[in-house]
């Protein structure tokens, strides 16, 4: 029998507790209340997630496995390989089309929040919804932060 969303967030939070991550902010009350907003997606080794281009209306944190991310190049057919991510990364949602493919390296478990449900949160339990939306900003600043380390280090 597989685990349960309460236990998919748990282990996914205490695994991440120690890489300032989106779940810091979160304690095990928090993540269980979470997991009634939470979906879980299995997706297997070499299947496209995703594709550049195509719209999306939900946030998704791997669990397990490792997801390639690439970008289509305009001249050719080229990809550059944007990361290879795994336990803990996100994808959010900003009513735009995705900008790059994601395809699972190996067979890959994500942790699904949709927009519907993402306000839903918002508008029943304002503080966990603050608690979660602080973590990704934390994540997403961290990200961005590394990646002017990274052009930087390239001039």
């Amino acid at each position: 029998m597989g685990l349960n969303m309460i236990d998919i967030l748990k282990d996914l939070g205490a695994s991440m507790k120690e890489t300032k991550s989106v779940f810091n902010f979160l304690n095990d009350e928090d993540l269980r209340n979470l997991a009634a907003f939470f979906e879980n997606k299995n997706i297997p080794a070499g299947e496209t997630l995703w594709k550049g281009e195509e719209p999306f209306d939900y946030i998704a944190f791997i669990v397990s496995g490792k997801v390639e991310i690439k970008k289509e190049m305009e001249f050719g057919d080229m990809n550059v390989i944007m990361g290879i991510y795994s336990k803990g990364a996100l994808c959010i949602l900003d009513d735009s089309l995705r900008k790059v493919t994601a395809v699972a390296l190996e067979d890959t478990s994500l942790a699904i929040i949709t927009q519907e449900n993402l306000d839903k949160l918002i508008d029943t339990n304002p503080g966990l919804g603050a608690k979660l939306l602080k973590g990704m900003l934390f994540t997403v600043s961290d990200r961005l932060r590394k990646s002017f380390d990274r052009i930087v280090a390239f001039f």
